[in-house]
C-alpha cells in the first residue's frame, strides 16, 4: 500500500464513471480536484459524505474544484446511488482496486477490533498541476465539505 503525502505528484489514474465516461487525472489538468475514496454506496457514512459534498458542489465549482468519488462498488451500484441522492459529480467504479491501491486507500484496517482489508476512507486535494496539496485521513462524513473548506481551502 502506497502512502502518499502532500507535495507528491498524484498517481495518474483512469477509470469509468457510472455513466460510462472515461475519467483520468490528466483530464483535470488546470483544475483543482477533490478525489475522495469511500467504502460503499448507500451506507450511512458514505451517504452523509456524498451528500455533504453535493450540498456544497456549487461552492466547490466557484473555487475551481471538481469532485470525483471512488469505491470498489460496481457502475450499476454507483448509478443507483448517484440517482437516488442526485449527486452531480462522477463516481468511479474500481472493483479491481487499482486506483484505491495506487492512492493507498485499500489495505488492512481495524474494524470493531478485527483486522480486515477494505477501503481506507481518504480524501486528496490535488492542485491544477496534479500535485497533492492535502491528504485528509480523518474524514468527518457528516460535514466533509465544511471540513475541506475550513481546513484546506
Amino acid at each position: 500500500m502506497a502512502k502518499l503525502t502532500e507535495g507528491q505528484k498524484a498517481p495518474e489514474f483512469e477509470g469509468t464513471s457510472y455513466d460510462g465516461k472515461s475519467i483520468t487525472l490528466s483530464g483535470f489538468r488546470g483544475k483543482r480536484l477533490v478525489l475522495y475514496f469511500y467504502p460503499k454506496d448507500d451506507t450511512p457514512g458514505c451517504t452523509a459524505e456524498a451528500c455533504s459534498l453535493r450540498d456544497d458542489y456549487e461552492k466547490f465549482l466557484k473555487q475551481g474544484f471538481e469532485i470525483v468519488g471512488v469505491s470498489p462498488d460496481t457502475a450499476k451500484s454507483h448509478s443507483r446511488f448517484a440517482e437516488k441522492y442526485k449527486l452531480p459529480f462522477p463516481l468511479i467504479a474500481d472493483p479491481e482496486k487499482k486506483i484505491l491501491g495506487a492512492y493507498g486507500a485499500w489495505g488492512e484496517k481495524n474494524m470493531y477490533g478485527k483486522k480486515v482489508f477494505g477501503v481506507i476512507r481518504t480524501t486528496f486535494i490535488i492542485n491544477s498541476e496534479g500535485v497533492i496539496e492535502k491528504v485528509i485521513s480523518k474524514v468527518d462524513t457528516k460535514d466533509h465539505a465544511a471540513q475541506i473548506f475550513k481546513q484546506y481551502i
